[in-house]
């Protein structure tokens, strides 16, 4: 089983050549580049190139380009061109490996294990822990979750999202205060006719009903139509494969649980307030 390392390559001197496999001993090691450094160096499938860990160039090693590949997006570091290259583990070690170093002294700080699935990530992070003393393991969901420029980019949008719906829902009472107000005529009529305020109240709650419905149907159209270009437009702008912006079913579900209890809610408290009123007092012009 092949396992690769994914390695950024600072200060390693990279140059494309024809290097041939007699020259190079036992010839070239496979190795994987990213879609950015394939573009920016001009590299392909299938060419050799020599790497080292000195930006001089000095001790470089052949490796073959055996793919391409797209790399995990990191909000991190949006922005940046990521040049980086993937290759066996033993063959990195040997390129990194300071001369006199004995093979096998070598320490890392982390690693990735990749579960199968239907694994429990919590018990197999317990039983790691558990067997090795010293060593700390967690899921890789759990890790990113807790670094702290997240969790507060997280709070500072649910703060203005608070203030953007409180905002909202002053500015559509206000709104629908003047747009009842523009039909107190037809409701005087309504209490004239023998219409009682409560029946009045049903048909005017229907229609608010109606209406943001509606209008929370045609804001998620509007979302989902809008997702593909947004994403399409800043993968172009950061030459990234990040997600900006993914409209779920649950975001969908939140959006509607608060657009129509809220437009509801703003035509009933506008008309409770309009059908107080005396019904001549509303039909008179």
């Amino acid at each position: 089983m092949r396992v690769f390392l994914l390695v950024t390559l600072l200060g390693c001197a990279i140059a494309a050549g024809t290097l041939s496999a007699a020259a190079a001993g036992d010839g070239p090691r496979p190795i994987l580049i990213s879609r950015q450094l394939a573009e920016t160096e001009k590299l392909q499938v299938g060419q050799v190139v020599r790497l080292s860990r000195h930006a001089d160039g000095k001790d470089a090693q052949a490796f073959r380009i055996d793919g391409v590949f797209e790399p995990t997006p990191d909000p991190m570091r949006l922005g940046a061109v990521l040049r980086k290259v993937r290759m066996h583990l033993p063959d990195l070690l040997d390129l990194i490996r300071e001369p006199g170093t004995p093979a096998g002294s070598e320490h890392i700080d982390g690693i990735n294990v990749q579960l199968a699935k239907g694994v429990d990530q919590e018990a197999f992070s317990r039983d790691v822990s558990s067997r090795m003393p010293g060593l700390f393991a967690q899921p890789a969901s759990q890790a990113a979750g807790s670094t702290g420029p997240f969790v507060v980019l997280e709070r500072f949008h649910l703060a203005i999202a608070i203030v953007t719906i409180v905002a909202a829902t002053v500015f559509l009472l206000a709104l629908t205060i003047m747009l009842v107000d523009e039909r107190r005529a037809t409701v005087g009529i309504l209490r004239l006719i023998g219409l009682p305020s409560h029946r009045i109240l049903v048909q005017l709650f229907i229609e608010g009903m109606l209406i943001a419905g509606l209008g929370a149907v045609f804001g998620l159209l509007l979302a989902l139509a809008s997702e593909h270009f947004i994403n399409q437009f800043f993968q172009w702008r950061y030459d990234t494969a990040l997600i900006f912006v993914r409209i779920t079913p649950r975001v969908a579900a939140l959006c509607t649980a608060i657009a129509v209890p809220l437009g509801v809610g703003a035509t009933v408290t506008a008309s409770w307030a309009l059908l107080k009123r005396n019904g001549l007092s509303l039909a008179r012009r």
